[in-house]
């Protein structure tokens, strides 16, 4: 009976610590989560913080066009809100909206100047020369605020040499261009006036107020009923009802006006619809004038020439100049020559890039700037054999194999804004999908190239599949370390007749700082083909001329079969 009652209490013990120890526990929970719920409100008030202090930097948009989609996160919204303010474009003072176009930017009135080396009367390799330009308008009155957009590059014919120059925008008038002299003999400056001040304010209203300016269309059909509709990223609800097409996987909205007689699956094809007209003012039309206030060439007040010395012989190292920093490269004999990351190989025989691609699988994927290189590639592999596909020329998709020697080549263009002339809706893909479904490793490349079908949208749109693009890099890195992946950057054009409003290189140009800092400090190559094209002799053109191709091919393959350790941009 005594070892009943003392088995009796030894139970009741155990239960009572039981309880006691659950209700310890469940305060501690709650204490830590009261904690961890604290923690969080800091840091998500810190963070609304840095937002708010962001904010007022940028003139933010404020159509619908960039708030489609998904949400974004609370972290996604600062980096949007840093990334804006990076491109925020000085605005011309208040009441210059008024002004006559005699009193804008004239790139015949305005003028250059050489300054004198103030270390020693000559210039030597390693050196920086700095140059002044002084923007005037037509009356030939100097401009007392900044905002122009200059192109700059320093060049030797003699030496097929050339390197893109950096401008800095004093904002009273007055520009600062700056070249690293790398190469031994006769250098020229040549400065070009893209924009004036006063343009980049049209083009600022029609980037963020005219996302419909550039409008696509879709056919649907079913039998021989068919009905061609309107469609957009952007486009207004109070016009008809839509059928929605907004990605599942990435979320990337896209819309078509809905059919009259036919369902929203009956949709075929996408492809470019147009160029809206009339979209500008006949004083803003006087602002955008090819040749006389676009891409025209600034000249020197006087000698535009110098002789660059060989450099000096200087004990001790010295500090390198943050500007020479932000140039990643320079021609010499017409050959690319990168300052940092890669080493430079020639790829000039057929045999060289075999070799270096045999048991390789190459996907490029965007626009047709990249569509150059799978072209580049196809036409100097004898041994590689296209694919017949029945795909529609310059659209794609494409496919070329060597089976010789185990090479593989694909090209697909990027989903909608795209605008190629037809594209089948089957065909559409979102590089992110595409980059989710590789296998990847060290024998995969994949060249990603997407920036011009954006140029009419707000930033925010561009920054969005920037995001979703990146966060597929970083899985298929994540699940396969070793896959190669290059970036291409944006590059300058020719801008005749209205190509301004549509593909202004200052679009380019905003969407080329973003896409550098999104992709900053990720294992990728990124090849600049903005400095490539600016540093070259060529005239600027959307797709660059076939020499220019073949060194960013070049780089390419110098860094899928280099020797040594991988650096990041």
């Amino acid at each position: 009976m005594y070892l009943n009652v003392l088995k009796y209490i030894l139970t009741f013990l155990t239960l009572f610590g039981f309880v006691v120890l659950l209700r310890n526990v469940t305060i501690w929970e709650n204490w830590t989560h009261h904690i961890v719920s604290a923690l969080y409100g800091v840091q998500k008030r810190i963070q609304s913080s840095n937002l708010t202090r962001c904010l007022p930097t940028f003139h933010h948009n404020h159509t619908f066009c960039p708030h489609l989609g998904q949400a974004p996160s609370l972290v996604e919204k600062l980096e949007e809100c840093n990334l804006l303010n990076s491109i925020a474009w000085p605005h011309p003072p208040s009441g210059s909206a008024s002004l006559k176009v005699s009193k804008t930017s004239d790139p015949a009135h305005s003028l250059f100047t050489i300054v004198p080396s103030q270390k020693d009367p000559h210039w030597y390799v390693g050196d920086q020369l700095e140059v002044l330009v002084h923007l005037h308008n037509f009356k030939g009155l100097p401009k007392r605020y900044g905002g122009d957009f200059l192109l700059a590059r320093l060049h030797s014919p003699k030496y097929g040499a050339g390197v893109a120059g950096q401008v800095l925008d004093h904002k009273n008038g007055l520009y600062s261009v700056r070249f690293p002299l790398l190469w031994e003999g006769s250098a020229q400056v040549e400065v070009m006036m893209v924009h004036s001040s006063e343009a980049i304010t049209v083009l600022r209203r029609l980037r963020e107020k005219r996302p419909d300016r550039v409008f696509f269309v879709s056919i649907f059909q079913r039998g021989n009923h068919s009905e061609k509709k309107v469609c957009n990223m952007c486009l207004p609800q109070d016009q008809g009802p839509r059928c929605n097409y907004t990605d599942l996987n990435s979320g990337e909205p896209w819309y078509c006006y809905k059919p009259r007689k036919l369902s929203c699956a009956t949709r075929i094809n996408h492809a470019k619809g147009g160029y809206r007209k009339n979209i500008t003012t006949k004083k803003e039309n006087l602002l955008l004038q090819s040749g006389v206030n676009v891409k025209v060439p600034i000249q020197a007040s006087a000698a535009d020439t110098i002789t660059v010395l060989p450099s000096r012989k200087e004990s001790g190292s010295q500090k390198r100049d943050p500007v020479m920093l932000a140039t990643s490269g320079y021609y010499y004999q017409d050959l690319w020559r990168p300052l940092g990351g890669v080493t430079m190989r020639q790829f000039d025989d057929a045999s060289a890039i075999t070799q270096c691609l045999t048991n390789k699988l190459f996907y490029m994927y965007g626009d047709s700037t990249v569509r150059q290189w799978y072209e580049y590639l196809v036409s100097v592999l004898p041994e590689m054999k296209e694919f017949n596909q029945e795909s529609a020329e310059k659209v794609g998709p494409f496919m070329a194999v060597d089976s010789t020697h185990n090479i593989l080549l694909r090209y697909r263009c990027h989903g909608p804004p795209i605008r190629f002339s037809t594209v089948m809706t089957s065909e559409l893909r979102y590089i992110a999908n595409e980059l989710d479904g590789l296998s990847g490793g060290p024998n995969t490349v994949v060249a990603l190239s997407i920036w011009s079908h954006f140029s009419t949208f707000p930033v925010e749109v561009y920054i969005r599949r920037l995001r979703h693009i990146r966060k597929a890099v970083l899985r298929l890195l994540d699940r396969a370390p070793g896959t190669v992946v290059v970036v291409r950057t944006a590059n300058p054009q020719a801008l005749e007749g209205q190509a301004s409003l549509y593909n202004s290189d200052w679009f380019s140009l905003q969407l080329d700082v973003v896409l550098r800092a999104m992709f900053k400090g990720l294992d990728v190559l990124l090849v600049d083909a903005w400095q490539m094209c600016v540093a070259h002799h060529e005239p600027h053109n959307i797709h660059p001329p076939r020499a220019i191709v073949k060194n960013m091919v070049d780089m390419i393959l110098s860094y899928v079969c280099r020797n040594g350790t991988r650096k990041t941009v």
